[in-house]
């Protein structure tokens, strides 16, 4: 993993500027005295710096932020309890200029480490390397990460500022560039940082640095999000080359260091997390030593946003294996459920957990009984630690719930008829990002690496850009590639999908099983065009969502202190 020293981060970021800063904001980054130009001019220094480019990763993924940017307001999930906890983007209620916490503080933390990235690729002829080979893998770090964050940025905001010069000071004034030269800027970037950098082993102990394969697998994804904003020839190029960049990746595990699992529970077994085979980019968390982590004890938070309510129902107390349930945001929607044939499909079973084994002895009593609306016939059952279920939720229908001798929930408990939510206080638990291993049952941080990309969705990618090629007997195969990784050792051959079934819903459905939850799911939905109708028609909970929420809105804060805020103007739809 890399090292990121927080107290080395503090002065380089002096040169860093977000519109709206003040001259007592900038002086805050640079404690030391340290100038911008000393730091850039040794090897050393510039190599302390560009571990400072790769800091505000850490603020999207793996945190609250991050998910409620990239996961929530679409198909698969809604506030638990149908609360309005970040409404503005879960539910689309509210969102404007000066709303939206999560989506106002992305936009403060990306524009530092643009900045970053654009200083160091150009005062790197002057950093006074003299290896050539590390001065261009430095690089290529820098290119990548600045197509990285500019991927993020125009996906997110549209067609804003386009900056690859150093700001050292305020700047009054700025102007908007077109989607197409982001794009432009991101695959140069790439194709550089593809030349330059090295395999993954090539990092030594520092695997989490951008490799070889991080930058083929970002440049697969960036061609097929520019294909959708192409229409004819043009598209179809973007999205051959969206197809061959992947298909590379493919081609050339072995090369490039990478290989799928055997099986989907491998994927995802924690014992696997540190050096995953599979990832093709990570964001990195040091457990032996959290003092090299750039946000200290706040690590990685994946495993509490989406769990249920356990703790303190019979026979249950809160424990490792079951998570810690003090910041439970989100539940999935029943459409996402529905979306798993989990007979079939091991997928369902790793990526949800819809029964409890009891903790804790307990005997019923009869205001349990009351409480939990079961029969009195349970009244001094036992519920033996270790041994016997204590909770039960499922998305299948149950008959018989009063006389079971646990907390039992279906569908029709959890959802209503028309999909939408009854009661979004117990629920089945998506557990994908299970992390058994930290000190305490209520230590909030985790240490799992976070893992941004991986070669899953490379043939996600080729599936659909050889779909949108006319090629659907071509998207078939690399989705059977995963689907016959997904399937039940018994089940393979009802796991495969021929030609005639692959639509781009059905591809946004095998997203959908495969990548829930890794920070993609609203892009996919902008990137197909199928974000307002999927949200309208499968999350009914959501009823605030229109065409112009395909972008965030920009903080009313950046406008107002520039000189031309009015001619550069809020993203449409907003005030």
């Amino acid at each position: 993993m890399i090292q990121i020293n927080k107290f080395k981060l503090l002065p380089i970021m002096a040169a860093a500027f977000v519109v709206g800063l003040t001259s007592c904001d900038l002086d805050e980054y640079n404690p030391s005295g340290a100038t911008a130009d000393e730091i850039w001019s040794t090897p050393e220094g510039f190599v302390t710096n560009v571990n400072a480019a790769y800091s505000e990763q850490r603020s999207w993924y793996g945190k609250e932020d991050g998910i409620f940017m990239s996961e929530t307001g679409t198909d698969l999930w809604f506030n638990r309890d149908k609360n309005t906890y970040a409404g503005q983007l879960t539910q689309y209620a509210g969102l404007n200029s000066l709303q939206g916490n999560p989506n106002r503080a992305a936009w403060n933390l990306v524009w530092p480490a643009i900045n970053l990235c654009n200083a160091g690729i150009n005062r790197i002829e002057d950093a006074g390397f003299t290896d050539e080979v590390q001065k261009n893998r430095r690089l290529g770090e820098l290119k990548f990460l600045r197509a990285f964050y500019y991927w993020h940025v125009v996906e997110t905001w549209g067609g804003v500022m386009l900056r690859t010069e150093e700001t050292q000071g305020p700047l009054l004034t700025a102007s908007r560039s077109p989607v197409e030269a982001f794009y432009s800027i991101i695959i140069e970037d790439l194709l550089e940082a593809e030349k330059f950098l090295p395999a993954q082993s090539g990092w030594g102990n520092e695997y989490s640095r951008a490799s070889n394969k991080s930058a083929k697998g970002l440049l697969a994804r960036a061609y097929l999000t520019r294909a959708a904003y192409a229409t004819g020839g043009e598209k179809e190029e973007f999205l051959r080359l969206a197809a061959e960049k992947a298909k590379e990746v493919i081609d050339n595990k072995a090369a490039l260091e990478v290989d799928l699992y055997a099986t989907y529970a491998e994927m995802w077994d924690p014992r696997n997390n540190k050096r995953n085979r599979e990832a093709l980019y990570i964001v990195s968390n040091s457990a032996e030593n959290p003092t090299l982590n750039y946000d200290l004890n706040v690590g990685n938070r994946l495993y509490q946003f989406w769990q249920t309510r356990y703790n303190g129902l019979p026979g249950l107390v809160q424990d490792l294996n079951y998570g810690f349930e003090g910041n439970r945001r989100l539940m999935p929607t029943l459409a996402f459920l529905d979306m798993f044939n989990e007979e079939n499909d091991t997928r369902y079973e790793v990526s949800f957990q819809e029964a409890w084994i009891a903790n804790s002895n307990y005997t019923w009593t009869a205001g349990d009984a009351a409480t939990y609306d079961k029969d009195p016939s349970i009244v001094g059952r036992q519920i033996r630690a270790g041994i016997d279920t204590a909770l039960y939720i499922t998305k299948k229908q149950l008959t018989g719930e009063r006389r079971k001798p646990f907390v039992a929930l279906d569908r029709d408990s959890v959802y209503l008829p028309n999909n939408s939510i009854r009661n979004g206080n117990l629920y089945v638990n998506f557990r994908k990002f299970r992390d058994p291993d930290r000190e305490f049952a209520n230590t909030q941080s985790g240490f799992k690496d976070v893992i941004v990309m991986r070669l899953a969705e490379m043939y996600l990618i080729a599936a659909e850009a050889e779909f949108g090629l006319g090629r659907p007997d071509l998207a078939a195969n690399y989705i059977n590639v995963l689907r016959t990784r997904a399937a039940k050792p018994d089940k393979v051959a009802e796991m495969q999908v021929t030609s005639d079934m692959i639509t781009l819903d059905f591809i946004l459905d095998e997203r959908a099983r495969e990548l829930a939850g890794e920070h993609l799911r609203w892009f996919d939905l902008k990137r197909t065009g199928k974000l307002v109708e999927r949200v309208r028609r499968l999350n009914p909970d959501i009823t605030q969502i229109q065409d112009h929420h395909v972008l965030r809105p920009i903080r009313q804060e950046e406008l107002n202190a520039l000189l031309n805020g009015e001619e550069f103007g809020q993203n449409p739809g907003y005030n």
